[in-house]
Formats: C-alpha cells, sequence, structure tokens
C-alpha cells in the first residue's frame, strides 16, 4: 500500500512543471544598485533575482507570470514618481505579487541571527523602524511561499497521467459543488459590503446659488478602493476630497473607511473651532496612516480642497494623487500641479497648499486615476494632453458634464486588466 502511494506521489510531481526563466525576486530601484547586503542574502539563499530601474518597469508587465515577490527601493522621489510608483503597486497587486517598499538606508546597526551583522539597516515604506536584513529575508520568504502556493502563475500544472485523473475526478466534482457555493456566498457578501459603502458617501449636495456640485461613484468590483466627499464646514466655507487606495477588492474597501474617518477638516476646543488648512489636512492624514501600520502594502492618494464660498478662494494640497483640472470656456484647461507624496509611505512627509481666484464660469474637477483613461493621455515628448472626447464636453454645465462623462466610461472600450475604480468630483462657479 506504501509503495502504491510513492507512485502516485511521484505521477503527482511529475505532473507539474516550473515555468523557464523564472525570477524569485525583482528589484526596482531608483538607486542605481542593489546594496550588497541584500544581493550577498539572495546569493546565499540561492534566490534567482534581477534588478531594473524603476522607469523600466513596463519591459517587464508582460511578464509578471514568471515573477516570486517585488522590492521596491526609493528614496527623495519627486511627485511624477510617486505615481508611477503608486501604478506599479497597484498592478502588482492586482497579479497577487507581494510587495516589499524599502523608503531609506539607516546607519543603525540592527542584531542579525542567521547572517553577518550589518553596519546599516533599511527602512520599510510606512515605517520609521529600523529592520535587520534577516526580517527583510522574512518577508522575501512569506512572499514567496505564498506566491508559489496559492498562485497558478509560479508552478504550472501540466496534463496528469490516467491513474490520477481517475482518483481525483470525483474529488474535483464535489470540490466544484463546494466552491460554487462559496462564490455565491461571498458575492451576496461583497453585493452588500458595497451598498454599505455607498452609504458613507456624501449624497445630498451643498449647492448654492453660487457653487453647484456633481460626483460621479463607479466602483470596478462591488466595493470601491475610492471615496468622496464634500463637507459644509462652516458658513464659508466647503471641504471637498477624493482619496484613491492602491489596489482593490475588500482590503482597500475598508481602507476607505478608515481614510474617511482619519480625514479631519477642523478642531474644536469647547465652544470654538478651527479650520485646518489644505496642508494639515494631508500631513494629518499620512500620520495617521502610518502610524497604524498597515500589514502588507496599503497606501493611499488624495486630492484634498479648501472653498470659501464668499470670496471663491480655492486652497488645496494632495498626496501622490492626479492633479485637480481647472475648465474655463475662454482658454484651455489647466492642471493644477502641485508636489505631494504618497500617504503611509513616509510618515515623517510635508505637504504644500497652493491658493487660487475662482471665477463666475470656472469648473474644477478632481478625479482618482481610473478616471484618468477617459480625460487624457501622458506622451513622453509631449507631456500630458487631454482627450478629444473630454473636451468635446468638459464646456457643458457641470452635471451635464458628469453625466456625459459617465456615458463616455461606459462607452469606451479599455483593457480589462486597466479597470479601475473611476471617481470625479466637480464644481462650477455659476
Amino acid at each position: 500500500m506504501e509503495r502504491a502511494n510513492e507512485v502516485e506521489k511521484t505521477e503527482l510531481l511529475s505532473a507539474i512543471e516550473v515555468p523557464k526563466g523564472f525570477t524569485d525576486v525583482l528589484y526596482l530601484t531608483n538607486q542605481g544598485q542593489m546594496p550588497s547586503e541584500i544581493k550577498r542574502l539572495l546569493r546565499q539563499r540561492k534566490l534567482s533575482f534581477r534588478v531594473l530601474p524603476i522607469d523600466k518597469f513596463p519591459e517587464v508587465r508582460s511578464r509578471l507570470n514568471i515573477i516570486g515577490t517585488v522590492v521596491i527601493d526609493v528614496e527623495d522621489s519627486d511627485a511624477m514618481q510617486q505615481q508611477k510608483l503608486a501604478r506599479i503597486i497597484e498592478s502588482l497587486e492586482m497579479e497577487n505579487i507581494g510587495v516589499i517598499l524599502l523608503s531609506e538606508r539607516m546607519e543603525l546597526p540592527v542584531k542579525s541571527f542567521s547572517l553577518a551583522p550589518s553596519k546599516s539597516s533599511f527602512s520599510l515604506g510606512g515605517s520609521t523602524e529600523a529592520v535587520s536584513i534577516d526580517e527583510l529575508w522574512v518577508r522575501i520568504s512569506v512572499n514567496l511561499a505564498y506566491r508559489k502556493k496559492s498562485s497558478g502563475m509560479a508552478v504550472k500544472p501540466a496534463l496528469p497521467p490516467r491513474q490520477v485523473q481517475s482518483i481525483y475526478k470525483n474529488k474535483l466534482a464535489q470540490q466544484l459543488s463546494i466552491t460554487g457555493a462559496l462564490v455565491d456566498n461571498l458575492t451576496e457578501q461583497l453585493r452588500l459590503a458595497g451598498l454599505v459603502q455607498q452609504d458613507f458617501l456624501q449624497t445630498q449636495m451643498p449647492n448654492t446659488d453660487r457653487v453647484q456640485w456633481a460626483a460621479v461613484f463607479l466602483p470596478a468590483e462591488w466595493v470601491s478602493g475610492d471615496i468622496y466627499d464634500i463637507v459644509r464646514i462652516d458658513e464659508e466655507y466647503i471641504g471637498f476630497y477624493v482619496a484613491d487606495v492602491i489596489g482593490h477588492g475588500m482590503p482597500a474597501a475598508l481602507l476607505t473607511i478608515f481614510l474617511k474617518q482619519a480625514l479631519v477638516m477642523r478642531q474644536t476646543v469647547e465652544n470654538n473651532y478651527r479650520i485646518f488648512s489644505p496642508a494639515e489636512v494631508m500631513k494629518n492624514l499620512n500620520v495617521r496612516m502610518a502610524a497604524q501600520k498597515l500589514s502588507g502594502y496599503q497606501f493611499a492618494t488624495c486630492c484634498y480642497c479648501l472653498l470659501n464660498i464668499k470670496t471663491l478662494q480655492l486652497t488645496f494640497a494632495r498626496a501622490g494623487h492626479p492633479y485637480p483640472i481647472l475648465i474655463n470656456d475662454q482658454k484651455a484647461p489647466e492642471r493644477l500641479e502641485i508636489k505631494g507624496s504618497l500617504l503611509g509611505v513616509f510618515g515623517q512627509s510635508e505637504y504644500v497648499q497652493q491658493t487660487i481666484q475662482l471665477q463666475p464660469g470656472d469648473k474644477l474637477l478632481l478625479y482618482s486615476d481610473g478616471a484618468e483613461p477617459f480625460i487624457g493621455k501622458f506622451d513622453d515628448q509631449t507631456g500630458f494632453y487631454f482627450s478629444e472626447e473630454f473636451r468635446k464636453i468638459m464646456n457643458l454645465p457641470i452635471v451635464e458634464m458628469r453625466d456625459k462623462f459617465r456615458e463616455l466610461t461606459q462607452n469606451q472600450e479599455i483593457d480589462p486588466m486597466e479597470v479601475d475604480d473611476i471617481t470625479t468630483v466637480g464644481l462650477e462657479i455659476i
């Protein structure tokens, strides 16, 4: 009997084919090279690895099926690199590839148990704590174990022998039946979760005789990684924002609820209150998010604006989010560019803000990156340009513009791999 079991196991193992050229660790960096400590670690553990500049990531985008885990090493990244980083992390998350984000070197020795002590250590994204090379190895090994166990991309089953087929045929049918019931139940749970999430969104717009509002919220799945809000802070100010969690599904949706609760627009002490500036709002939100020490690689982007409805002055700040767009039918649309790093990556990040004077007829549009393909594209030579379809609708009244934009997203074909949550918040000065 034992001999028969051994034969059966041998046949099962022979039915597994490991893809050629599989790379255990892809090391993306803007530092030019991999630190010697990490290179030594990977070689000692006999792991295959490849070092690649972050800007060269598109070269491997179509071959993520042969990547085990990704280490991203970034320091002193600008706003453009922050946006690229967010998109890279999101694309890896969609492929179920674990990401380890290193934010800086630290000249702080950390005791190492299995390897020779190093003179430096590393700071993980979203944390100011130093981690040793051993702790880094644990994260890499966990990512690889998960990847190779749960994903058919790491190991590819070949056609099993007849003997194996006959043994597992009935079990497979039973498992498929159970799986179908679980999928139905999970679908219903996600549908209900999506309804609860939408209950947190603004439904009554704070329209006045001077300002008109409109919003679009189109989740890619039942639940969304996007969230927005428009809040009447007092008789003079309205605060509003769009935030986008890097990733999809339930983890991203749960984090949007945290963002809504953590984004504080004013501070009340007894009978007095103070309205936070947009830069303060972004900084405080980043500190709160980094302090949570979220598992995995949960980061977010956000653009927050503060509008004085009497003077029509608008002050805004952003954290790795697409630039807001100012639209006036007398001139070309303008992206309001301002620096600001991702939320939850660097706990000590500082944020800046800008103030502009709005005029009657002006429109302002905030949007998540899922809406960007319908608004415009970036060309390496000419920079960002607005799409012809968007130009046709941008001078309509804000409510009509919202409706036409929703039609545009539903009618335009897009690669299924690039489908993302779409959110916009727009205002028009009447």
